[in-house]
């Protein structure tokens, strides 16, 4: 059951990448990611009053969400903080590259997250693991030769260096949730992570975005940016709930959910036209196959 949940996650998840591209085109990053995550906040806000109010209705459900202490709270505050930080490099960086290339580089963030376990957890790498990232690496360095055939230099091109800081915090984010998913709910950690991002992106907006707002890109609300929030919504909460399962395994789950990075991709490609199409083809296969080896590796 757990492993269907992971693919569903990954369509939802391969979804909400393009409501982020549509929505960031010729548009303000910052306002952008706040609006999103109101949506997000409102969608959640019934569930937390209910729970909170009429416990008896959720009480026992997968959609109740329980009371926690001031500790947990701190927690979910530094889930929050290392989940923006990801987002903010990947959507300055999403609006700025081409999909095609972006979304690939993003879905190398399991390998990221498994050399953390190696780091962090003392895990040790098994020869389908070795593999996976060692093809992974190698797709990884054949997306910057692309990158120069359509003028991005990696080397220089802050754009570049930003969906890499956004993938690596992001593994950063999911080594934290492995913790997360063993001692606390997983709609408590959904529910209140996703109110503290609002806090703290109410404050960036208020004091890095507004006095700039006039000299810099305008924003420009559409329809878009809901949808950015009600498929992420829903592929986290697949995510976590997938997580709470007997048997279920972080590292499998995470890396499946990065196939997802199909759905952008054939955005890009058939929506977006983005060049040199075949050779991105051959670089996706080889991010997959990567994944693929980590997934039986983690088996």
């Amino acid at each position: 059951m757990w492993l269907i949940l992971a693919f569903v996650s990954a369509l939802l998840l391969g979804i909400y990448d393009v409501f982020k591209k549509v929505s960031l085109q010729k548009n303000a990053v910052i306002p952008v990611i706040l609006v999103s995550i109101l949506f997000s906040s409102a969608t959640l806000l019934p569930l937390l009053l209910i729970s909170e109010f009429f416990p008896s209705l959720l009480e026992g459900s997968i959609l109740f969400v329980p009371r926690v202490d001031f500790h947990t709270h701190l927690l979910f505050v530094i889930k929050a903080v290392i989940v923006l930080t990801s987002w903010l490099f990947a959507y300055f960086a999403m609006k700025n590259l081409p999909i095609s290339i972006a979304s690939p580089i993003k879905a190398t963030q399991p390998m990221w997250t498994v050399l953390g376990a190696v780091l962090i957890f003392s895990e040790k790498l098994n020869g389908f693991q070795a593999a996976g990232i060692g093809i992974t690496l190698v797709s990884f360095f054949l997306f910057s030769v692309i990158g120069k055939k359509e003028g991005i230099s990696f080397r220089t091109n802050k754009w570049f260096w930003f969906i890499v800081m956004a993938t690596l915090t992001g593994a950063v984010s999911g080594l934290y949730d492995k913790y997360l998913m063993k001692e606390y709910d997983h709609m408590a950690v959904q529910v209140y992570y996703t109110f503290y991002q609002a806090v703290i992106m109410g404050i960036i907006t208020l004091f890095l975005w507004a006095p700039t707002r006039k000299k810099t890109t305008p924003f420009e609300f559409r329809w878009s940016i809901a949808f950015i929030s009600l498929f992420l919504v829903s592929a986290d909460f697949v995510y976590f709930y997938a997580l709470t399962l007997p048997d279920s395994l972080i590292s499998v789950v995470s890396t499946i959910r990065r196939a997802g990075v199909i759905v952008p991709f054939l955005y890009g490609a058939i929506i977006m036209h983005d060049k040199n199409i075949r050779l991105k083809i051959i670089d996706l296969i080889g991010v997959l196959i990567g994944m693929l080896l980590l997934y039986l590796g983690s088996k």
